[in-house]
């Protein structure tokens, strides 16, 4: 591919920046571009780099007559009408490996959360209240966590569930990974076995027509009474209505959260109510938000994007 135009949509490290324009790229930077504004730009680059933040639509695709690539500085790609760019030929890349070992830690942060009630006894500090009867916990130690999804997340996730003395069972659709599972003395399971075996429950997997709403009622019925589930995957890949109903009824212990269907979640009143339950952990999609993730998936993106235009 030629030298060409790059539109940097979204915020990335300046030393990928920095990497792209001194190999000869015509490197414009709007990391704060508006929907409509894209459209009047995307007709004149020849790559588009986004984060989470800006939707790749089939409007957008279209607009961009020189566009040959779509890269996307992290994992998920549901921001991306993937039909539309292979339709034009144009190529998506992202960056998987960044950020794994930025959301294997939240896991484990959002699940100390709830099980050592940390965010419950913060609040109450902060008003002036000692609540230490109250906040009777439980150790990670020997509970069984279930992954959903053994990508380069969930690979991360198992090293460190083991450094906790947990019962590790895994599934995923794709024999390589498994292979890497049980490598790591991870023991395989079906997706219902997983389910219904496990405490703490973590989905690790893209979102798509087939895992939309994977864990949903049906399968929250099946899990262990007082089971937690951890979603920093993608809004959508729980059910929002049914982990609600889980979690009032008794049916579940807790949920740590960083995604959801609507984000920020504070104008949809399911999503309202989800977060301000008193057994529910949320953060701000904050999973690949670190330092390093954010180095680290820039890096990626600008390497494999130099290798395109060499």
């Amino acid at each position: 591919m030629a030298k060409g135009r790059i539109l940097i949509a979204d915020p990335i490290h300046e030393d990928a920046i920095g990497k792209l324009k001194a190999a000869g790229l015509d490197v414009v930077v709007r990391a704060d571009i508006s929907p409509v504004d894209l459209l009047k730009a995307v007709g004149d680059i020849d790559a588009l780099v986004v984060r989470g933040r800006t939707k790749v639509t089939r409007e957008v695709i279209t607009a961009g007559r020189r566009l040959r690539v779509i890269a996307r500085s992290g994992v998920g790609l549901d921001n991306v009408d993937l039909g539309a760019a292979q339709e034009r030929s144009i190529q998506v890349i992202n960056s998987p490996e960044g950020p794994s070992v930025s959301v294997a830690e939240l896991v484990f942060g959002l699940a100390l959360s709830i099980l050592r009630k940390i965010a419950f006894g913060d609040e109450g500090m902060r008003q002036g209240k000692w609540l230490k009867k109250e906040s009777m916990g439980a150790e990670l130690r020997g509970r069984t966590l279930g992954i959903v999804g053994f990508g380069l997340i969930g690979e991360e996730v198992a090293k460190r569930a083991a450094a906790f003395s947990m019962k590790i069972l895994g599934f995923d659709v794709l024999p390589d990974r498994v292979k890497v599972m049980k490598s790591l003395g991870v023991e395989y399971r079906p997706l219902p076995d997983v389910i219904a075996t496990a405490d703490i429950l973590t989905v690790h997997v893209p979102l798509n027509p087939k895992t939309k709403g994977l864990i949903g009622a049906t399968e929250i019925t099946k899990m262990r009474q007082g089971a937690l589930v951890i979603n920093t995957a993608r809004g959508g890949i729980v059910d929002e209505k049914a982990l609600y109903d889980g979690l009032t009824s008794g049916r579940l212990g807790g949920a740590g959260l960083d995604v959801f269907t609507d984000e920020p979640p504070h104008t949809n009143p399911l999503l309202s109510k989800l977060v301000g339950l008193p057994n529910v952990v949320s953060t701000p999609h904050i999973g690949a938000q670190t330092e390093e993730a954010e180095r680290q998936n820039s890096a990626i993106i600008a390497d494999k994007l130099l290798k395109l235009f060499r």
